[in-house]
């Protein structure tokens, strides 16, 4: 049978999709053939719009008709580098098979205070990404909403090592919709790539 199960990623509640024998829901089946662990169904993205290394407004909502890959980062920790670097390699990966998929790689700053325009460029720099992914910040009074929007916990109210074990990467559909989440422990260049591949078929 086809068995759904809670499961907690990056503070958000999605639905991991477990397979077994017998079974004959379509739905099911649909939803288990992405790696990552998967939302219930219309769950909007909420909308936001953020000044990135240069000072331009980016918008979610602009983001229409492409996939869009989110994560929040509490700055440049070692596990940011780590999601960074599996997104990079998906990116790669997606790059070097075409038809080239055309995602959208935004991150969204948890640490304004210390995501200065040089230090957030030397993480792209650092993780191959600059020019590739777009880095988000500004200040706190702009930023909670949006944090709160995504069940988002700073690392100055989690601490720190709490508030790295909650990244997690999200998956947009091209219409807006929240579709897919992958945690640390399960986000992997290959699998982030091939659910980006279905996401884009749909």
């Amino acid at each position: 049978m086809f068995g759904i199960r809670p499961l907690a990623v990056g503070g958000v509640a999605v639905l991991a999709i477990a397979t077994g024998c017998g079974g004959n829901s379509t739905h099911a089946v649909d939803k288990a053939a992405f790696d990552g662990a998967t939302f219930p169904p219309g769950v909007r993205a909420a909308d936001f719009t953020l000044p990135d290394l240069s000072g331009h407004p980016v918008s979610l909502r602009a983001q229409r008709g492409h996939v869009v890959a989110l994560a929040f980062l509490p700055g440049g920790c070692r596990t940011c580098l780590l999601v960074a670097q599996q997104i990079r390699g998906a990116l790669d990966e997606l790059e070097s098979h075409p038809p080239s998929a055309n995602v959208r790689t935004i991150f969204v700053s948890t640490s304004p205070r210390t995501d200065t325009p040089a230090r957030t460029r030397a993480f792209l720099v650092k993780s191959a990404l600059l020019g590739r992914a777009s880095y988000l910040t500004g200040g706190e009074a702009r930023l909670r909403p949006v944090w709160r929007a995504y069940r988002v916990t700073p690392p100055t109210t989690a601490g720190k090592t709490a508030a790295e074990d909650a990244i997690a990467v999200l998956l947009i559909d091209r219409h807006g919709v929240q579709r897919v989440a992958f945690g640390i422990e399960q986000i992997t260049p290959e699998g982030l790539a091939h659910d980006i591949r279905l996401l884009e078929g749909e």
